[in-house]
């Protein structure tokens, strides 16, 4: 019987040793209030310089790193992003801006008055990560899930966000500043940066995420939010 007691307590041992380190390889390595610290930690920064203190591969790093990790309804992997810069960036603005001209202007004179300033703002950053979203992928998700097909839609938009704020968190972690744009909201705009980043037919434009040097030191003030009272209902 003695043999037996201590052979239980060796094997008891041992699955007590085991799962300790179960535990301690499953446990996250960030906490959870480092993780709503970093995330509150991301403004849209404005006036970027034409610089980047972190190298076009780390952030390459970062973009490819997002992709693999990013969710998405079904799995289904909707999101594209080309990383844009050095000349090709001040190229990329310079369509958006030949595009935009006579359309804003055709709004009024205060209306290019105002916006030429922030485009030609937006061309002086160093980079820009653009989100499309491929519509094939949505389109064989429809048919694959055909009860769902009306909102696969939604579940494109859904996935592209996640991936914007996941990059736009990291890149400001990393000590950039950046700002998301949607230029897509001029419609010729879309086709000529299609046509000049040589992406598929089938991609949409849904972002894209100027970065660069800050002008000046990071803000840390939220911008003023709705009390929870109006936005949150807990139902118990």
């Amino acid at each position: 019987m003695p043999r037996y007691s201590t052979l239980i307590n060796l094997v008891l041992f041992v699955l007590t040793a085991l799962l300790a380190i179960n535990i301690k390889m499953s446990a996250p390595k960030v906490s959870t209030n480092d993780w709503l610290a970093a995330a509150k930690y991301r403004r849209s920064v404005y006036g970027l310089k034409g610089t980047s203190k972190v190298p076009d591969s780390r952030v390459q790093e970062i973009v490819e790193e997002v992709l693999a990790f990013a969710p998405s309804s079904y799995n289904t992997q909707p999101v594209r992003v080309t990383l844009v810069t050095g000349e090709k960036h001040t190229q990329f603005w310079d369509i958006v801006i030949d595009i935009a001209e006579p359309i804003l202007k055709a709004a009024g004179d205060a209306v290019w008055d105002k916006m030429s300033g922030i485009l030609q703002s937006h061309k002086a950053s160093y980079g820009s990560v653009v989100f499309w979203e491929d519509t094939t992928v949505t389109e064989e998700a429809k048919k694959t899930h055909a009860s769902y097909a009306h909102l696969f839609d939604s579940f494109g938009e859904h996935a592209t966000g996640m991936n914007q704020i996941l990059v736009w968190t990291a890149l400001e972690l990393e000590g950039l500043g950046a700002n998301l744009q949607h230029m897509n909201g001029i419609p010729p705009v879309e086709e000529a940066l299609k046509k000049f980043l040589d992406v598929p037919a089938s991609y949409k434009l849904r972002a894209h995420l100027n970065y660069g040097d800050e002008p000046a030191a990071h803000k840390d003030t939220v911008p003023p939010k709705r009390p929870a009272s109006e936005t949150f209902k807990y139902v118990h």
